[in-house]
């Protein structure tokens, strides 16, 4: 009658671990896919703002290699990812490819002037670190103007802020409820052997004998979890 009692005990036992085994796999699998999703969100989103452009309008009397000088000295800046002149020429060929006609037939001279389009590094595509740009550049004694969608820049900001909150809480979230399983079962074995812990305690066993088959089963509990 015993036996059969300590054999169902011993059945309900591996029943427990396997359900707990099964159940951090699959958080621990939804804390993993959650941070390979803000991982990708984090490449796809420092790839958008790297298409964000500042546009520097530059005054009519500066000369092609003052142009050409200035532009360099920009590719040498930290913040800046790439550098793309246009000329006012090149600027008015595509406006009227935009509009379908020739605007300058009927105002006989180009009003355009002059640009160069700054592809900022992402770590550099916030509203206060274009804000402090702009102040820069509109201090130049090249620049006419500072042009950049300022609505664009402060909507993206928001909502990546927005998404890597989010997916930082689920993260935390499922990595607590796994640290909480992996607690519960701890008990759960603890509990389930206690006579034999007080037995051994009783007959002067040492902590670190009655510790090591616990830690002996977690490490292969770990090791069904991760395999």
């Amino acid at each position: 009658m015993l036996s059969k009692f300590d054999s169902y005990h011993k059945r309900r036992l591996q029943s427990s671990y396997i359900s707990v085994v099964i159940s951090i796999a699959l958080v621990l699998f939804m804390v993993g896919f959650l941070g390979l999703i803000l991982l990708k969100s984090t490449k796809v989103a420092n790839h958008v703002k790297e298409k964000v452009a500042i546009t520097l309008f530059i005054k009519d009397k500066v000369t092609q290699k003052q142009i050409e000088t200035f532009r360099e000295s920009l590719l040498e800046e930290e913040f800046t990812k790439n550098a793309v002149y246009t000329s006012k020429e090149e600027a008015a060929e595509k406006y009227s490819e935009e509009i379908g006609e020739d605007f300058l037939e009927f105002l006989g001279e180009n009003p355009l002037k002059n640009g160069i389009d700054i592809y900022l590094k992402a770590d550099y595509v916030t509203p206060e670190k274009m804000q402090e740009l702009e102040t820069r550049f509109l201090e130049n004694a090249f620049v006419a103007d500072v042009s950049y969608d300022k609505p664009l820049i402060n909507l993206l900001t928001k909502n990546i802020k927005r998404v890597s909150f989010w997916l930082l809480v689920f993260s935390g979230f499922f990595g607590l409820v796994a640290m909480f399983l992996i607690n519960s079962s701890i008990r759960l074995s603890i509990y389930s052997k206690r006579f034999n812990i007080k037995t051994m305690q009783m007959v002067g066993a040492t902590k670190s004998f009655i510790r090591k088959p616990f830690i002996l089963r977690s490490i292969k509990l770990g090791f069904l979890v991760l395999f």
